[in-house]
């Protein structure tokens, strides 16, 4: 996933973002390539932004100071897009990261893709959807914080060792003429199943036809294509591998001899 060569413009709505996780920020829009220009847009006059000012010189963030003219409203998403299309036009980056939870920013989401660069957006779990979906990916900031995200996989490690137990129990006391079982899979931060027809979806996607296996890697690149907010850690995992073993039985993971270890996967037997 990490392009070296890749150059990234972060920018940051300062209304929208928490500035106790920018070094979290920083580091997931460098698994895309090198930031090389850090902005982040705000009217610093106001008491909420007096988080913000020990962290940018300590991250060489530059501010720009935007008063809001009307009361109630602010000129921080105008000041942005107007950057962003400038700093597109003249070329200096390869991509884009938007910080932000707001969903005044899918116009500019859209412009970005279809002049061919990258774009990806940070922010809550409560974005708007047309926000996300226009970003090729999606970060939620909720797995960000070091401490919850550590207590989450922690629970989730110790539910899938007690989960074969406790699906045996399900079977015999609720669930014993069930056909097709599904994986017991939840996202962390939105609190709800994983939708296993996204991920049916991205094994057709890149599955071969004779073999009916799908390289692991390319399952996971084919994810981020169908859902721009999948992520591992939304399902409190740590390992690519360790989500695949728990999506069992509908898909299993297939031993194979790989000089390069590549993991393969397949459909399991749910019936």
């Amino acid at each position: 996933m990490i392009t070296e060569n890749k150059k990234i413009a972060v920018l940051i709505d300062g209304d929208n973002a928490e500035a106790h996780l920018i070094d979290q920020i920083l580091n997931e829009a460098g698994k895309f390539g090198k930031v090389t220009i850090k902005r982040i847009y705000a009217d610093f006059t106001t008491q909420q932004m007096n988080a913000w000012k020990d962290k940018l010189n300590a991250h060489a963030i530059r501010p720009i100071q935007k008063f809001a003219y009307t009361k109630g409203k602010n000129s921080t998403d105008s000041a942005l897009i107007i950057d962003a299309m400038d700093i597109m036009h003249a070329k200096l980056v390869d991509g884009f990261c938007i910080v932000s939870s707001d969903s005044d920013y899918t116009g500019i989401a859209h412009r970005v893709r279809e002049e061919g660069l990258f774009v990806m957006g940070i922010g809550k779990s409560h974005t708007p959807e047309a926000f996300v979906k226009a970003c090729e990916n999606f970060t939620y900031t909720e797995i960000l914080a070091p401490k919850q995200v550590k207590n989450i996989q922690k629970q989730v490690e110790k539910q899938t060792e007690l989960l074969p137990f406790n699906k045996k129990q399900q079977k015999i006391k609720k669930e014993p003429k069930q056909e097709n079982p599904k994986t017991s899979l939840t996202n962390i931060v939105t609190k709800k199943p994983i939708n296993i027809e996204i991920v049916e979806s991205a094994f057709e996607m890149v599955y071969d036809d004779i073999t009916g296996q799908a390289l692991a890697s390319q399952l996971g690149a084919a994810l981020k294509k169908v859902d721009p907010t999948f992520d591992i850690r939304n399902y409190g995992h740590s390992s690519f591998r360790k989500f695949l073993e728990a999506l069992k039985p509908t898909f299993e993971i297939v031993s194979r001899d790989d000089k390069n270890g590549q993991i393969w996967v397949k459909r399991g037997n749910t019936k």
